[in-house]
């Protein structure tokens, strides 16, 4: 969850400590007038660096509440620590087509997560996904990093390089048709809802 947070600018403050400080000394022989001729200019100071150096407004992101129900936290803690991992193998992994490979793997899997922490009972429906596709995605990813990071050329190295990053377009496609199955049931609603609308308003003349 992301929230907005305004960080107020130190500048007019230190500005205007700037000012008394140097003013008090320069303005001490002078009283009482020029003590409120030091306090106009400060706060003719302070808005003055207050236009120059405005807020800055942040984006940040909150963190999520931990979930009462043990299998959504469970689901929670998985795909955190999934996605985590995803981040840091794409921020390793100098390579441009794979790492915009991993971001939509990275997508799909949020997404994928996100339904079945909504809805539970879809879990049965992603076994295979959860103990086969996605613990393999990112053991494949740490062994093109890992033969990446030895700096090394040859033919068994070059070749698993290859296999694996040819591998992602398929393991992309993989992804989202899983997040896309997990529709079907909605799919399968939404039409039979519509065909008995359909039906209703043309019953009743109004189509």
């Amino acid at each position: 969850m992301k929230k907005t947070v305004k960080k107020r600018s130190v500048v007019p403050v230190y500005g205007v400590a700037a000012v008394w400080l140097v003013g008090t000394f320069l303005s001490k022989a002078r009283g009482l007038t020029g003590l409120l001729i030091l306090a106009a200019v400060s706060v003719g100071a302070f808005f003055l660096l207050r236009d120059a150096f405005p807020d800055t407004v942040l984006v940040v992101e909150e963190p999520e509440p931990e979930p009462k129900d043990p299998q959504i936290a469970a689901l929670k803690r998985e795909r955190d620590d999934a996605l985590k991992e995803m981040r840091r193998l794409n921020q390793s992994i100098q390579d441009e087509a794979l790492s915009l490979q991993i971001d939509r793997i990275e997508a799909a899997t949020r997404k994928i997560f996100q339904v079945v922490m909504e809805k539970p009972e879809k879990k049965s429906e992603l076994r295979t996904f959860l103990n086969y596709y996605l613990p393999t995605t990112l053991k494949l990813l740490r062994e093109y990093e890992h033969m990446t990071d030895l700096g090394i050329s040859g033919q068994n190295v070059d070749a698993s390089r290859k296999k694996i990053a040819g591998m992602m377009d398929t393991v992309v496609i993989a992804f989202e048709r899983q997040l896309d199955a997990l529709f079907s049931d909605s799919a399968m609603d939404i039409s039979a809802d519509v065909t008995v609308l359909e039906q209703m308003m043309q019953q009743q003349g109004l189509s």
